[in-house]
């Protein structure tokens, strides 16, 4: 398994670079969700709302992953109704989650790995997973990640892990 040790920043929200880097990463969350969208059920089935902010959190701390987790869907809905007002809660909650884990993981750590980012990626979904349970009070609707998303996790395992090393390159 592939190893690289990564330069992390652990932007401050004093910093101006906090705001900077995080607004980038937002833009992310904004453009690939409306990409995805043109494929029938693209959002469901990529999950793209939390690619950037796995990537923001990781390399740049958890303070650019939660103004990302927390702005990017909230932008995205006032823009574009998507995510709808009914899975906005959920989805917040699982993107605090991802950019809580994934600002930890990458410190604890100081690398970044697939292994690393699967468990990212496993605790966002299945610690908000048991939250969109308990929030809606359907087992259906907590499990769709798993039922339609997998492409998406892997999309935000593997596509994460090449972009993290696309960013330590420049």
């Amino acid at each position: 398994m592939q190893t690289t040790s990564i330069k992390l920043y652990a932007l401050n929200f004093s910093q101006a670079k906090t705001y900077v880097v995080a607004v980038l990463f937002i833009l992310g969350n904004i453009a690939l969700p409306q990409l995805c969208h043109l494929v029938p059920q693209g959002g469901m089935i990529l999950l793209p709302i939390y690619f950037f902010t796995l990537i923001g959190a990781y390399k740049y701390g958890w303070k650019v992953g939660l103004l990302t987790a927390v702005l990017s869907p909230v932008i995205n809905h006032l823009l574009f109704g998507m995510p709808a007002a009914a899975v906005l809660a959920p989805i917040l909650v699982k993107s605090t989650i991802l950019a809580l884990t994934a600002g930890y993981i990458a410190t604890r750590y100081s690398k970044v790995t697939i292994a690393l980012l699967a468990v990212v990626v496993l605790t966002y979904q299945i610690a908000g997973g048991l939250f969109e349970w308990a929030w809606t009070g359907s087992l259906t609707a907590a499990l769709q990640d798993f039922r339609l998303g997998l492409a998406g996790m892997a999309l935000q395992i593997f596509g994460g892990y090449a972009f993290i090393k696309y960013l330590i390159r420049k």
